[in-house]
């Protein structure tokens, strides 16, 4: 279990810093011309989110 939820937070400590550092790159890709500013905030603040949530995993568990 421990091992699990290592792998867990690990994974979402990756997905996290992804959705920050490349979120202007994602939304160009993805969404329309309207939505980039909004949508560039939300993935961000989600990939933050993320980053907070697999550190906390990967400080309990380890």
């Amino acid at each position: 279990m421990q091992v699990f939820m290592l792998f867990i937070g690990t994974m979402l400590l990756v997905i996290g810093v992804k959705l920050i550092y490349d979120a202007r790159l994602i939304v160009n890709k993805y969404f329309s011309v309207n939505d980039r500013n909004s949508a560039t905030i939300v993935l961000k603040i989600t990939g933050t989110i993320c980053v907070f949530i697999g550190a906390i995993f990967v400080s309990k568990y380890l």
